[in-house]
Formats: C-alpha cells, sequence, structure tokens
C-alpha cells in the first residue's frame, strides 16, 4: 500500500482546520418520501437568515444523488436565479488532482533517525500515480515503504467537504425564516420482508412484517419524518439499480389457490399507491441498511396444501414431489387485515422440540387487502404423483363435428349458410398416480394445464372425481390420498391438438 499522507495547510491555518473538520449535519425538519424503485423524494425545511436582495445561500448535506433538475425552493418572499450542485467532494484524491500544475511541499521521515526533509515539488501529473519535478530531476511518488507527507498551501475553493447546493436568491425582505428545500434523489430504496410461523396442528400463523430501508448514498438522513409508497411511480430517466443494497428477490410462487382481494385498506393512498409511514422519525445511515417493524399479527387461519402441475397433456418417466403450499388471507375478517407491499415470505414450522425450522421463501407482489394467498414453499418428500398416457387417438369430424352455421348480414334480410366442414379433435385419456408415505392423509390438486390453444373448445368426456375449471387453460381436481396409500385419478380430455 502506498505510504503517503496528506496533510492540508492554507492561510489562515485556523480557519481551515474549523471548515475540514465541520462534521455537523446540516439537515433542517426533515421529511422523506422513500419510492420501491431507488427514489425517494426529500423536503428538508431550514431556517435561514437572508438579506435583503441578491445572495448566494448554500445547502451542505444534500444527497449526493440529488436530481438537481428537480430541485424546488419555497419560502416567504424568496425567488430563485441560479442554483448550482457542487458534487466534487474533498477527498486525498481529488486534492492531489487539483494540485496538478501547482506546488506542494513533500515531507520525508527517515526511520531510523526520526529527522524530517522538506522539499518543494511542483505536480505534473497525477495518472495512475503521482509525477512531480523537483529542482532539476522528475520523480514519480512511489510506494517504497518510506513514509511520505504532502503538503498544500491552500484548499482549491470548488472542492466541498459535503454535498452542496448552492442557490442564488432574490429575497423581497430581509430576515430570518423558514425555507423548505424538495429535491428526488437516487439511492435510496425500501422492500418488505415477512416471517411468517406456521402452527401446522393449529392450522394458524403468527406473521412478522419488516420493512428494509436502504441508503446508498454518502449522504444520511438524519431524524427523517419517513413515509413508505407501495408503488413505482413513472420516471423519464433511468435510475441505477444498486445490486449490494437491492437483491434480486426470490422467484415468484403462487399456487392455483391464490386469488386477488376487493376489500379497501384503512391506510392513507396518494393516487393509486398505498401509503406506509413509519411510527417514528428514523435515522438512515450513509451505506447503511437497517429494519423497522411494520406489521404484527397472531393466528391467522392457515392451511398447508398440495399441488401437483402438468403443464402439458404428457407423461412422465418418475414420479414427480407434490408441491407444498402455504394458503392464507389478508382480509379485514380471518386474515391479516392489511395491504401488504411487494415483499419475500419466508415460511418457518416449528419442529418436534418447539424449535421454529426455515421450510421456504417466495416473493410476492403488491397485493390488496382481502386477498387469498397460496405460497408454494417447496416440494414434498413424501407425497408423489406421475402422470401416463393411457391412450392418445383421433376423433373424426363425423363424431365431433360435421356441420358449421353462421349468420350473415347485409344488403337484404339475414340469412343462414351451413359449411360442410370436418375438424379433427385428439381424445387423451390421462392417468395420475398419486401416493402417500406420509403418516396423515392428504389431499392433492391435481392440475392440468395447456388445455387450450386459442380455439376455446377444449372437452372433457369423462372424470373418475369431478373436477373444477380454474380457468380455459387449466382444470384441477382435488385427490384425497390416505395416509400410508395411494389413489388414481382417471380422465378424458378431447383437444384440438
Amino acid at each position: 500500500m502506498r505510504q503517503w499522507w496528506l496533510a492540508l495547510v492554507c492561510v489562515p491555518s485556523m480557519a481551515l482546520g474549523q471548515d475540514v473538520s465541520e462534521i455537523r449535519n446540516a439537515q433542517g425538519n426533515l421529511a422523506v418520501t422513500i419510492y420501491s424503485n431507488d427514489l425517494a423524494l426529500v423536503q428538508d425545511r431550514r431556517r435561514l437568515n437572508l438579506p435583503d436582495g441578491v445572495s448566494r445561500q448554500e445547502f451542505p448535506d444534500v444527497s449526493d444523488r440529488i436530481r438537481p433538475e428537480t430541485v424546488r425552493l419555497s419560502g416567504d418572499g424568496v425567488t430563485i436565479i441560479e442554483q448550482n450542485f457542487d458534487y466534487d467532494l474533498l477527498s486525498p484524491q481529488a486534492l492531489m488532482e487539483k494540485a496538478v500544475g501547482q506546488t506542494i511541499t513533500l515531507v520525508r521521515t527517515n526511520p531510523a533517525t526520526g529527522a524530517e526533509v522538506r522539499e518543494r515539488a511542483t505536480v505534473l501529473a497525477n495518472n495512475s500515480g503521482v509525477v512531480l519535478r523537483i529542482g532539476d530531476r522528475i520523480e514519480v511518488l512511489r510506494d517504497d515503504g518510506l513514509p511520505v507527507r504532502v503538503l498544500f498551501d491552500s484548499l482549491p475553493p470548488n472542492l466541498r467537504a459535503r454535498p452542496t447546493l448552492s442557490v442564488t436568491l432574490d429575497t423581497a425582505r430581509g430576515g430570518t425564516r423558514p425555507v423548505t428545500l424538495s429535491y428526488l434523489a437516487s439511492g435510496l430504496g425500501w422492500n418488505a420482508d415477512y416471517v411468517a410461523l406456521f402452527d401446522e396442528a393449529k392450522s394458524v400463523i403468527d406473521v412478522q412484517g419488516w420493512v428494509t430501508l436502504r441508503n446508498a448514498n454518502e449522504t444520511p438522513l438524519v431524524n427523517a419524518d419517513t413515509v413508505l409508497v407501495a408503488g413505482t411511480p413513472g420516471t423519464a430517466v433511468a435510475t441505477p439499480r444498486f445490486r449490494s443494497f437491492n437483491p434480486s428477490p426470490p422467484r415468484s410462487g403462487y399456487a392455483p389457490d391464490t386469488r386477488a382481494g376487493t376489500e379497501t385498506a384503512d391506510r392513507a393512498r396518494v393516487g393509486d399507491f398505498y401509503l406506509y409511514p413509519l411510527p417514528q422519525r428514523t435515522t438512515i445511515a450513509a451505506k447503511q441498511q437497517k429494519q423497522v417493524s411494520f406489521l404484527s399479527v397472531a393466528a391467522v387461519p392457515a392451511r398447508k396444501s398440495y399441488e401437483y402441475r402438468n403443464g402439458w397433456l404428457g407423461a412422465q418417466d418418475e414420479p414427480q414431489s407434490a408441491s407444498t403450499a402455504l394458503t392464507f388471507s389478508s382480509s379485514r375478517s380471518g386474515g391479516l387485515g392489511d395491504a401488504l407491499p411487494a415483499g419475500t415470505v419466508r415460511v418457518y414450522i416449528r419442529d418436534t422440540a418447539g424449535q421454529p425450522q426455515f421450510v421456504g421463501e417466495r416473493a410476492i407482489g403488491h397485493t390488496p387487502m382481502g386477498s387469498t394467498l397460496a405460497l408454494v414453499t417447496g416440494e414434498a418428500f413424501d407425497v408423489k404423483v406421475k402422470s401416463i398416457v393411457e391412450a392418445r387417438e383421433k376423433i373424426t369430424g363425423d363424431e365431433w363435428q360435421r356441420v358449421s352455421r353462421y349468420r350473415i348480414s347485409g344488403d337484404g334480410p339475414p340469412r343462414t349458410v351451413e359449411v360442410d366442414r370436418a375438424t379433427t379433435f385428439y381424445r387423451t385419456t390421462m392417468r395420475y398416480e398419486l401416493t402417500n408415505a406420509g403418516p396423515e392423509p392428504v389431499t392433492v390438486d391435481v392440475v392440468q394445464g395447456g388445455l387450450d390453444n386459442h380455439w376455446h373448445d377444449t372437452r372433457v368426456s369423462s372424470e373418475t372425481l369431478k373436477g373444477e375449471q380454474r380457468s380455459i387453460d387449466e382444470r384441477v381436481w382435488h385427490v384425497p390420498v390416505p395416509a400410508n396409500g395411494s389413489a388414481t385419478l382417471t380422465a378424458v380430455i378431447d383437444t384440438r391438438y
């Protein structure tokens, strides 16, 4: 590692020391609205003593990822003439870059004697290393293990210790008054995380909801009145994603029982978005991620179910594990009683010793109150299903459809035209073999998908258990399977292909 240090010296030295060591946060009464798409609205209310007429005012400690074009300053009798965002921050590297062409002082210390030797040097370049002219020789500030300090005669005027917005104002009358600075900034985001503890014996869950706040900025948000918006407002610019603070959520997995709700949550709204205000002011430090609780509900009715889905009328070579799903409601009556912002649900079940054990996680989208959620948490060890194609045969047009009849309207009275056109279908006999090696009976939702190919004329000719047509593309059968036993479902399905 390069063994050199930077020391700052200017005139007067005491004044510089006070400026560089200033660490007090200059933010005022801070209100922050954080969206879920790496965007935040910052409203900073400060009290300023403004002179009459035109003056230049500085606002340090604004976000270093401020969008300057969104700045709005409001105050009694105040008009903005010009604004500048100074984001070239004071650092050893920035100091050396600004010193190119300038004269500095090198202080080398003899490690054996402690004696210091000072030399004046001109900085020629700072490209992957510092090149100096010292007297009549050219030298590179090298990494040779010897301690070296660099003294600067002054501080460049365009370097700031903190991100600063400077504004030129025209004030109608002087005096102290509150001024509110508002702007949009990136590098701020949030998401929800849920911990669900499922009691299988009682068929209930306890759910704890956490808000995870992220601040990828160098500027902290100090004692901010914070509101979270569950929604993604449209933006005209592409905002970056900060992977270190916003990992991709697990793949979403909903079982067929999932239904969107129709209840309105008891929350404030703005536009089509729900608001989630934090109960207390909070400080989010620079480069920090923190969690705040926003939901805690106990003994919500829930049930475990099993699902097997066959995507097309095809066979499996080997039995497949059924998926395990946890079903519960977000309704006001008998549910969580709230609208759920998008996030990740992590499910735990107590083992025989009473210890919670993790069994799976799933991402959910923004979920209205009154919804039914059926979340796939994993694969069942003991419950297996094998799909078998017993037969597939062609159905001629004489058996299925021979004549099409059309009603034609035009000039004159409507008339009916019959067209003799045979349609070919295929009849597939499916058999589903289910086994249960567990000590308790289960019910498996066997879902057959891929039934519709835009023709809307699939038919189920026969079935050994009455099924439910969930959609034009899916049919589901609720098949009971005894403990340490097996069951068989057979269905005959006629399709165009």
